[in-house]
C-alpha cells in the first residue's frame, strides 16, 4: 500500500523548499530536499558591469546578510586588482560584519529557534511567560542594527564600505557610545548562551565533514585557510575541493566537498576555532558540558548562542583599540585580474569569484552562499535522522525535521538560485 502526504511550506525560515520522502518496509529509500524558489540570475547580471558594481548588486542577493555579501565582493575585487586595505579599514570592516553578526543570531535564536524549543507557534506567542527573553532578543538586534547604520551608512546594503577602504568614517564619540551599549548588552548576549545550553537536543550525528575559516588565535572572519576535520587547504586551491552542482527538480546548486556534503555555520566555526573564544565565551561553553569538536546539527543554535557573547567581547575590544581616522581610499589601477573572497557570515562561508578585462568589466562571476553549501548536507542529515524518528506520527516528524533544518539558519531564496514535505509509503 502506498500513502502519500502533502505538508504546506515550513515557516520561520528564508525561502521555500520541499522534502520529498519514499519509505518502503519501514526504511528510507528515497530522500531529497528540493528549493523551489525562482531563479535569480546574479551572476549572470555581473557579467558585462563595472568592477565597482558588483557588491552593490550581490547586496541585494540577501537582505538579512547583504553586509556579508558586499565585505565579500570587495575582498575579491580587491584580490583582483591587487589592492591592500589599510589596518584601519579591516577593523571596520570586522566592526561592520560582527554587527551583522549579532542581530542575525539574535534574531535566528529567539524568533526561529527558540519557539521551536518551547512549543510556541512564533516568538510573540512567548511574550507573556517570556517576555524578558524576547526584550533581549530585541535589544541585540537593535544593537546590531544601530552598529550596522554607524559602520555601513544604513541597516542593510551598506553604502560606506568600499573597495579600497571607505568613504565615510564614525566618529570617536560614536564608537565610544557603540562600545558602551556593548558592554550593557553583555548581559543579554551571556543570558542567551546560558538558555540555549539548557536547552535538550536530540542525540545525532550528522553523518557529514564541516569546513570553516580557520587562523590560529582568532575565529575565522575574514581571513585565513579553509579547515575541514582533517584537511586544510587555501582559498584560491577552492575549485580543487568544492564543485557546485545542479539537480533538474531544484533551483538551487548544491555545492559539495571532493564529492561529498558538509556543513559551514557557526558550529564548523567552532569545531575548528573554539580553543580561540573569548573568556566569557570559553567559560559558558565548558560549563554547558558539550564536547567539541562535534557533527550535532542540532548544536549549531548553541553555538551561533556562544559566538554572540564571543562577539559582543570581541567588538568592545575593537572599539577600544579604534582610534578612527579619514584615510584617502587606497589607490590603484584598473587591470586584468581574478579575484577570489570568501568570509565567514553568520550562516557559514560566503564565496564570492570574479574575472575583470583590462578595462574592468567583469568577464565572470560566480557566487556560493552558505545555504547552497549546506543543501546536501541537509538532505544528508535528513537521510540520516529519518530512522530515529519514523516511530513518531507525521505530524511529530514534520516538526523534528522542521528543528533540524532550522538548527542550519536556511536562508533558500539566498541561494542564488520551506518545508513541504511529500510521503510515498508502501
Amino acid at each position: 500500500m502506498m500513502k502519500k502526504v502533502n505538508v504546506d511550506h515550513l515557516t520561520k525560515i528564508e525561502g521555500h523548499a520541499t522534502l520529498h520522502v519514499k519509505i518502503k518496509n519501514g526504511v528510507v529509500e528515497d530522500c531529497r530536499l528540493t528549493s523551489i524558489e525562482g531563479s535569480r540570475y546574479f551572476e549572470g547580471m555581473l557579467k558585462g558591469r563595472r568592477w565597482d558594481e558588483a557588491f552593490e548588486i550581490t547586496s541585494r542577493i540577501c537582505g538579512i546578510c547583504s553586509t556579508g555579501h558586499i565585505v565579500t565582493s570587495i575582498q575579491a575585487m580587491e584580490d583582483a586588482l591587487g589592492v591592500k586595505p589599510s589596518p584601519q579599514t579591516l577593523m571596520l570592516r570586522e566592526l561592520l560584519t560582527i554587527a551583522e553578526r549579532i542581530r542575525s543570531h539574535a534574531t535566528h535564536l529567539y524568533f526561529l529557534a527558540l519557539p521551536d524549543h518551547l512549543g510556541y507557534e512564533s516568538a510573540i506567542a512567548m511574550i507573556p511567560k517570556y517576555k524578558k527573553q524576547v526584550v533581549s532578543a530585541l535589544t541585540l538586534m537593535r544593537l546590531g542594527n544601530d552598529m550596522m547604520v554607524l559602520l555601513g551608512g544604513r541597516e542593510m546594503h551598506a553604502v560606506q564600505a568600499a573597495v579600497g577602504g571607505f568613504r565615510k568614517f564614525p566618529s570617536q564619540d560614536a564608537i565610544d557610545d557603540v562600545r558602551k551599549r556593548l558592554e550593557k548588552a553583555k548581559a543579554d548576549a551571556v543570558a542567551t548562551a546560558k538558555l540555549f545550553a539548557k536547552l535538550p537536543v536530540p542525540d545525532f550525528e550528522s553523518p557529514c565533514d564541516w569546513l570553516s575559516l580557520y587562523k590560529k588565535g582568532e575565529i575565522g572572519m575574514h581571513y585565513g585557510d579553509l579547515k575541514g576535520s582533517d584537511h586544510t587547504f587555501k582559498r584560491k586551491d577552492f575549485a580543487k575541493w568544492l564543485k557546485e552542482t545542479h539537480e533538474s527538480d531544484s533551483t538551487a546548486n548544491f555545492v559539495v566537498k571532493k564529492g561529498k556534503a558538509y556543513f559551514t555555520n557557526a558550529l564548523a566555526r567552532l569545531n575548528n576555532c573554539h580553543k580561540f573564544l573569548s573568556p566569557d565565551a570559553k567559560k559558558i561553553l565548558k560549563a554547558s558540558k558539550v564536547k567539541l569538536p562535534s557533527k550535532n546539527t542540532f548544536l549549531d543554535n548553541f553555538a551561533q548562542a556562544i559566538e554572540l557573547v564571543h562577539y559582543v567581547d570581541e567588538s568592545i575590544r575593537l572599539c577600544k583599540k579604534l582610534k578612527p581616522k579619514k584615510e584617502k581610499i587606497k589607490d590603484f589601477k584598473i587591470k586584468a585580474g581574478h579575484g577570489i573572497g570568501v568570509i565567514e557570515v553568520p550562516r557559514g562561508l560566503c564565496w564570492h569569484e570574479y574575472k575583470i578585462n583590462k578595462n574592468g568589466e567583469i568577464t565572470f562571476g560566480n557566487v556560493m552562499t552558505p545555504t547552497c553549501q549546506n543543501l546536501r548536507a541537509m538532505n544528508e542529515d535528513i537521510k540520516a535522522y529519518l530512522p530515529q524518528i519514523l516511530k513518531y506520527s507525521e505530524s511529530r516528524i514534520q516538526l523534528e525535521i522542521e528543528k533540524l533544518i532550522r538548527a542550519y539558519d536556511p536562508c533558500f531564496s539566498c541561494s542564488t538560485h520551506f518545508l513541504k514535505i511529500k510521503w510515498d509509503k508502501t
